[in-house]
């Protein structure tokens, strides 16, 4: 199938930078490209107007990456609480989209859209996940998300503890691993009366 000429407006990840002409399938440019003003078909009457207006959306790009920046680094370390229902292995009964943290962020006072938030694969069990949020084509930052049955929870894995069946199987360990030193120090003990 033949491919499209277009020219970008700004920057696409794998794709180019602002102002390049790029040739891609026409599905892509007709409902990803287009349709966000990333790009504009590579006409020459378009190719024209983008080189008088290439000054002014270069500043307007600027700007907007350096809004991203500002909010970046004030927002960093930003972490997000996010409580479900899951079972005792610790799996989620749903998962977790990006819609749900975009609005838990919103609640924590970070204003983001659900595309903005890049999930590889929907988080589907219970601790904390790093995730990525695109802010502009150029500055991405990560958010913590903390998946929890309550908020009590929450704070345990916040402070690094284990909880669920983890937190269990642990406290077993540390039963056994306390019976056999009484029983070392009982065993001690008899050998020393002797």
């Amino acid at each position: 199938m033949a491919q499209v000429e277009l020219v970008l407006l700004q920057r696409v990840e794998k794709l180019g930078q602002m102002g390049d002409v790029v040739r891609v399938k026409p599905g892509y440019a007709r409902n990803f490209l287009l349709p966000g003003k990333r790009a504009i078909r590579a006409t020459k009457a378009n190719l024209e107007r983008f080189e008088h207006q290439r000054v002014e959306l270069e500043a307007q790009n600027i700007k907007r990456r350096e809004e991203a920046e500002r909010l970046a680094e004030r927002m960093s370390g930003f972490a997000v609480v996010l409580v479900r229902q899951a079972g005792e292995s610790g799996s989620l009964y749903g998962s977790v989209s990006g819609r749900d943290i975009a609005d838990a962020a919103a609640v924590g006072g970070l204003i983001i859209s659900r595309s903005q938030v890049v999930l590889p694969h929907p988080l589907k069990t219970l601790g904390l996940s790093r995730v990525h949020v695109v802010l502009h084509p150029e500055v991405t930052m990560d958010v913590v998300v903390n998946i929890a049955r309550s908020v009590e929870e929450a704070e345990k894995q916040a402070r690094g503890e284990a909880v669920g069946q983890a937190a269990d199987e642990a406290e077993e360990d540390a039963v056994d691993a306390a019976d056999l030193l009484d029983e070392g120090e009982a065993e001690a003990e008899a050998e020393d009366a002797e």
